[in-house]
């Protein structure tokens, strides 16, 4: 068997509950170490091994959001193949209530579980914590979150504009100024 042969048992057979309960927004998700703690059985049987790396990738004078870019990688023991997913997650360092390294562990677990899921394909479309509004916005537009932050700026960058961003998300001046610099 090969990775791809590998990777696809474990993405099909992949089981994970949602075991965890967010008491604020009411709701069960589950976090990257469910994922990881699923994915144990399967990584003596297909002789995988799966490591997480992060890094920093955007942080300057210019840059209002730092960015973590997280990628999920499984390896064959026996040939050394190796596929990825990669995940990229702002970090807030306005979140109230948070010292710097809460929000940098915050964005991190975040980022991990959106690299695994999209390593191993899992479908969290109807998971609450992914589109989950706490009441804080209206019901026809998303939050503007750090994630779709950088990619509404990547967007605006390549020729998008702002108004395609307005018409799906609550811009606030803040996050104009930031996605028009």
């Amino acid at each position: 068997m090969n990775i791809n042969e590998k990777l696809a048992t474990i993405q099909t057979q992949f089981k994970s509950k949602k075991s965890r309960f967010n008491s604020f927004g009411k709701y069960n998700f589950r976090s990257a170490e469910d994922i990881l703690e699923a994915t144990k059985p399967f990584l003596l049987k297909l002789g995988v091994n799966v490591v997480i790396t992060e890094e920093l990738t955007a942080y300057s004078s210019e840059s209002t959001v730092p960015i973590l870019k997280t990628i999920a990688t499984i390896t064959d023991n026996e040939t050394g193949e190796k596929l990825e997913a990669t995940a990229l997650v702002g970090v807030d360092l306005n979140q109230k209530g948070m010292q710097v390294p809460q929000q940098f562990g915050s964005a991190s677990s975040y980022g991990k579980k959106y690299a695994l899921g999209n390593l191993f394909l899992i479908d969290d479309t109807q998971d609450s914590d992914a589109s989950n509004t706490h009441g804080k916005e209206t019901a026809s537009k998303q939050k503007l979150t750090n994630e779709s932050l950088a990619k509404a700026k990547e967007y605006i960058n390549k020729g998008g504009s702002i108004e395609a961003i307005k018409a799906k998300y609550v811009v606030t001046k803040k996050h104009e100024e930031m996605l028009t610099l």
